[in-house]
């Protein structure tokens, strides 16, 4: 079964706790995760982000309207109780509880209302109440960075493949150079294009003490699926140097076969295409411009513990 969008969570969450006892929120998430038989794989599924799960988010979005409505309420930290009101929502048996549901309660009306208000204050987008989808303001919100990033993600391949080879080279230079590879940015722009080996781009110091160093191929091709044969020759050329380290960067992809090979090889060869190529640029700002920033806060409960 898929995850369930937290409006479709609301009715079983108040069933699960309409024995009126105090319930922590994690013992919910687990009894809710049984009843709608989800899988390790989907429990573990997160946000975009990468820090919150999804099925958590979506259970918290769901005690939320449930107690802006009054039918649950925070008895302490980290707990949800069944009310009054909500054992009376209980009694009437409906099939389901969503938002449409919430609005016969006044503090649910009360509270959407107040958005409102303070939406229209700030001239922002429609609050929770009065946008007709199942995500969470979380999920929107990441929903919409991940098309941003995939958008500027496809921008920069199209501008990467108008400029020359040698402008390639230099970007490759400034993105391994960012993460940390090749020591100083001089250093490194002198070790590419002078190998001269065949199969080879450029040489980069793996740390900026040189401890070891890593080989670079860099295609700057479009349309055309990087091959097994072109990895084999690369790999062909670091052993022809009796080297463990290389970087294959490409502003195409890679074939399956190719792929698969270098899961066999002795030598450690990372393949990083174009997608992976402009994801690198956008995280080490390289090439890009921040616009605007958000920053997404939460209460820290441990301030209001009083000594």
């Amino acid at each position: 079964m898929t995850i369930p969008d937290y409006q479709t969570i609301m009715l079983p969450l108040l069933k699960l706790i309409g024995d009126e006892k105090e319930h922590h929120i994690r013992e919910v998430v687990k009894e809710l995760a049984n009843e709608f038989d989800l899988t390790e794989e989907e429990l573990e599924e997160l946000l975009p982000s990468g820090r919150t799960p999804l099925f958590y988010n979506r259970v918290g979005w769901s005690r939320l309207h449930l107690k802006k409505a009054g039918l649950v309420e925070d008895p302490v930290r980290g707990h949800v109780k069944i009310t009054a009101d909500g054992m009376g929502a209980l009694s009437k048996k409906p099939m389901r509880i969503d938002k449409n549901f919430l609005l016969q309660y006044p503090s649910y009306v009360k509270a959407r209302d107040e958005s409102r208000k303070r939406q229209k204050l700030k001239k922002a987008q429609p609050a929770e109440f009065e946008k007709e989808t199942d995500s969470t303001p979380e999920e929107a919100i990441e929903a919409s960075f991940a098309e941003l990033q995939e958008k500027l993600s496809s921008e920069i391949l199209e501008t990467i493949i108008k400029c020359s080879p040698l402008f390639f080279e230099r970007l490759v230079i400034d993105v391994l150079v960012k993460m940390g590879y090749g020591g100083s940015r001089r250093e490194a722009g002198q070790a590419m294009g002078k190998s001269g080996d065949e199969g080879i781009d450029g040489i980069i110091k793996e740390d900026k003490l040189g401890l070891d160093v890593i080989y670079i191929q860099a295609k700057r091709w479009e349309n055309t699926t990087v091959g097994r044969p072109e990895i084999q020759k690369f790999a062909g050329a670091l052993l022809g140097q009796s080297a463990k380290k290389g970087i294959f960067i490409t502003t195409s992809s890679f074939s399956e076969e190719a792929i698969d090979y270098v899961k066999g090889l002795d030598a450690k060869i990372i393949l990083i295409d174009g997608q992976r190529l402009s994801d690198l640029m956008i995280e080490y700002n390289v090439g890009v411009n921040p616009v605007a920033s958000y920053e997404i806060k939460k209460i820290d409960f441990d301030y209001f513990i009083e000594d």
